[in-house]
């Protein structure tokens, strides 16, 4: 550390205390060539997890977006908020844990963690989700999407 004084980088630490819950560390300073005292603090800064969009852009992860999503997907369903609070935490930690080396998940991974923990949820808030989520262009597109989870239901 340099000292704010004399510009020397030859201090010692006199005293150490932790701040903030645990957050940050403020050091007391004794500079070895003049004699000044000062404080410096220390602070932990991870880098902000990202979304990547599907045009390239990165817009940083909000998770208000993600449970409203789910929200409008299991919108006049039988599902409690706490199963909701429930999913969408489950898919922050997924996705954190997913891109966990870069800090970043692209949206469709992201999108399609939400598609499996619906799916298993609720069939129809899944169909909700995909038709806005895959972008169908027509109708035998959302028709071959009801098919396929409707499997074991027969199908339309």
């Amino acid at each position: 550390m340099r000292c704010p004084h004399c510009g020397s980088f030859d201090d010692k630490v006199i005293e150490s205390r932790t701040l903030a819950n645990g957050d940050s560390i403020r050091r007391r300073r004794e500079c070895i060539g003049c004699g000044y005292r000062f404080t410096s603090y220390e602070r932990i800064e991870e880098k902000q997890f990202m979304v990547v969009k599907r045009d390239g852009r990165r817009q940083p992860f909000d998770r208000k977006k993600l449970e409203h999503g789910i929200q409008r997907a299991l919108e006049k369903r039988p599902v409690s908020g706490m199963t909701i609070e429930n999913i969408v935490n489950e898919i922050e930690d997924q996705a954190v844990m997913a891109g966990k080396a870069i800090h970043e998940i692209p949206t469709s991974d992201l999108g399609e963690m939400v598609l499996a923990k619906l799916s298993a949820v609720d069939k129809v808030a899944y169909i909700r989700f995909a038709s806005v989520y895959r972008h169908f262009e027509n109708m035998d597109e959302f028709i071959a999407e009801v098919n396929k989870v409707g499997g074991e239901h027969g199908s339309i």
